[in-house]
């Protein structure tokens, strides 16, 4: 009788270690496969996110439950758990059985684009007139063509008058402390009015006369306002190509001149990164008191964990635009998952805001007026902000 017991443990014991040795084996061999898989068939964390993002919430936090039991107190009690079979639908496809627009997103060309969401609808602002990044290759981006200004006093827009100042000026300053840095990841994103022998708005894309244009008058604007101002001036579409990146790597690479600027000046606190949307001028154009202004929006990248204070300092700008130039602010949109970066390097600030200045039929007597009113309003930000702080 013992040594059948005997004969029973010993054999119990080579069951359970057969299983660990198995286990151990799959693995070694799951991570072999995970590590030397070409890349474009790893698992990554944005193809993770893109298959869980729309999993009930309520799951994780059930999941969350089994381990601290504290967790079920907080349960409403109407809440039902959706059921595995559901869950794992999803996952596996895709696909939402009680939204038909995830399969429709997928199998009309084009519908995905609805598929988005608005934190704040600026006058005229819809599903239809989002921005978005035209991509074409990154030799088109880079190839040369004639580009005119019509005024030749850069930083000032054409017949505008240079504003008269108080010879006992009491704008409060930073003095030699440059408190905002401005820098462009597109940085060769142009505008078709300047562009006299492109027609495609997809190829506005120009070396000199670009958006950097904007930035620097939009630093000159701060400066005036007593703010100092820090411009990029780093040609990011230049260090792609130089380096052998792609376009869709194009904060990465801002990324290095943001940190760099950010370890080198500890007195920057606001990071502004300037585009030009691809929408035409109808829905990026404005008239306020009778001139025209290129319409703005502010775009918040939703994958990283601090962004709710992005879209603080987004909303909060918004409606101080709203208050002295109604109109001007298309609102603020978030952005996150597949096609997009969803990030945009505003991880490394909680004050960094990307805006989008206008589009690619606007030109740059509008954009320098609305760049004017960029700075008139964040001047208003950036002293109460500075009165609140030294109050505290």
């Amino acid at each position: 009788m013992k040594n059948k017991h005997l004969n029973q443990n010993v054999r119990g014991i080579y069951r359970k270690s057969g299983l660990y040795l198995i286990s151990i084996l799959v693995l070694f061999v799951s991570i072999g496969i995970l590590t030397t898989v070409q890349p474009a068939y790893r698992f990554s964390s944005s193809l993770l996110t893109e298959w869980t993002r729309d999993i009930d919430g309520f799951v994780f936090y059930n999941l969350l439950s089994m381990e601290n039991r504290a967790f079920k107190q907080a349960f409403p009690e109407d809440r039902q758990l959706p059921k595995l079979s559901s869950v794992l639908f999803q996952v596996a496809t895709n696909l939402k059985p009680d939204d038909p627009r995830s399969l429709l997103g997928n199998e009309i060309p084009g519908f995905s684009i609805y598929d988005r969401q608005i934190l704040i609808a600026g006058e005229g602002t819809n599903y239809t007139n989002l921005p978005f990044e035209s991509s074409p290759p990154l030799e088109e981006v880079l190839r040369d063509r004639e580009a005119l200004i019509d005024d030749p006093k850069e930083g000032k827009a054409q017949n505008e008058e240079e504003p008269k100042k108080d010879t006992e000026d009491k704008t409060p300053a930073t003095d030699d402390k440059k408190v905002v840095y401005i820098y462009n990841t597109h940085t060769r994103e142009s505008f078709l009015p300047h562009l006299p022998d492109v027609t495609d708005p997809d190829l506005a894309f120009h070396g000199e006369v670009n958006i950097t244009k904007v930035s620097d008058h939009l630093a000159k604007a701060l400066e005036d306002k007593g703010i100092g101002a820090q411009v990029e001036d780093a040609d990011i579409d230049k260090v792609l190509n130089d380096k052998g990146m792609n376009r869709s790597q194009a904060y990465d690479a801002s990324r290095e001149f943001v940190e760099e600027a950010i370890a080198m000046n500890d007195e920057i606190r606001y990071v502004f990164d300037l585009h030009r949307d691809s929408v035409r001028k109808d829905v990026t154009t404005k008239e306020i008191n009778g001139k025209s202004y290129a319409r703005i929006m502010f775009v918040v990248g939703m994958e990283h964990p601090e962004h709710e204070k992005n879209i603080k300092i987004a909303s909060e700008l918004h409606d101080l635009i709203e208050e002295k130039y109604p109109g001007l602010s298309r609102g603020v949109v978030p952005k996150q998952g597949s096609g997009v970066d969803g990030i945009y390097n505003q991880d490394l600030s909680q004050n960094a805001v990307l805006i989008e200045m206008g589009g690619v039929d606007n030109n740059l007597d509008e954009l320098y007026r609305s760049a004017d009113a960029v700075a008139d309003i964040f001047s208003d930000y950036y002293w109460d902000a500075e009165e609140v702080q030294a109050n505290e």
